[in-house]
């Protein structure tokens, strides 16, 4: 990429580096659990299964553990780094010093990234077991809301998908509404434009929970919070847009985005480089606390 950076030359019409248009930003991260971790692995939470109290009905009776079923869920680090040449000479032959600019651009490369490990995690295989030696796969969990949901066949996101999907949280005692806790959901801009379309979601005179909408994106009805991404995964032609319950998903930190601008004395011209570095992984916590909706 660097050998273009001619093209910022003062023969050129204008004095701004323009950043072309991408995502800026990771939009997931404050969206699920985060710990900072060292090591080749690290486990983000023990887990305890479900147990049952039992009923006395003597006097003075033997007592009977309850013997606990526990399990770990562990999350992996990957490494990720980004960097790019700043030519000394070229910098001379510029109207403005691009480097905050580049500094930017890497940054905004690296947090996709991040924003790719949770996504992977949403409905990839997690990893149990005492060192982390089993898989745990998303099928056959039973949380996948049918495509065709709220229509005759299948068909993009709508209310009833919505609702559905709440539904499963709900039965599988995932997310207590009572506590004012909030859920998130991933559309990209072909769901939002579905939801846009939906009378109940837009029209307070179906939901007194009207839809909170900025500059034409929905952001939020009722507990739901909606995060706008177009880097789902595809399950054949189908988008696979999560719902989840922040405590299901986890994003380890090992190295946290860090940049670095130095100059390279070993290179002719004794160019900057940009170099930004990261790392980080994601798991699915619990396989009850997210629901995959798939939309046309």
């Amino acid at each position: 990429m660097s050998q273009f950076v001619t093209t910022h030359f003062v023969q050129q019409y204008t004095t701004n580096v323009q950043i072309l248009a991408q995502q800026k930003g990771s939009r997931f991260r404050s969206a699920v659990t985060t710990g900072h971790y060292t090591g080749r692995q690290a486990v983000p939470v023990e887990q305890f299964a479900a147990t049952v109290a039992n009923k006395r009905s003597t006097r003075y009776p033997s007592l009977t553990p309850a013997d606990t079923q526990t399990d770990r869920r562990w999350v992996f680090p990957s490494d990720y780094d980004w960097n790019d040449l700043i030519d000394g000479i070229d910098k001379l032959r510029m109207l403005i010093d691009p480097q905050s600019a580049y500094v930017t651009n890497g940054m905004s490369a690296m947090a996709r990234a991040m924003d790719d490990e949770i996504i992977g995690a949403f409905f990839g295989d997690a990893k149990t077991g005492a060192s982390g030696g089993t898989n745990i796969t998303f099928a056959g969990s039973g949380s996948t809301v049918p495509v065709s949901e709220g229509a005759s066949g299948p068909t993009g996101m709508n209310v009833e998908k919505i609702k559905a999907a709440q539904q499963f949280l709900l039965g599988a005692e995932a997310w207590d509404p009572s506590g004012g806790a909030r859920i998130y959901c991933a559309i990209n801009a072909k769901q939002n434009r579905n939801l846009m379309d939906e009378v109940q979601v837009i029209n307070a005179d179906y939901n007194p929970d009207k839809a909170v909408i900025n500059d034409g994106f929905i952001m939020s009805w009722g507990r739901v919070d909606f995060i706008h991404s177009e880097r789902l995964t595809l399950n054949g032609s189908y988008t696979r847009c999560p719902m989840w319950v922040k405590e299901g998903m986890h994003l380890g930190l090992w190295q946290d985005l860090s940049a670095d601008v130095s100059q390279r004395k070993d290179l002719a011209g004794l160019p900057w480089q940009v170099y930004l570095y990261g790392t980080f992984g994601g798991t699915r916590i619990q396989e009850k606390m997210v629901v995959e909706i798939p939309c046309l």
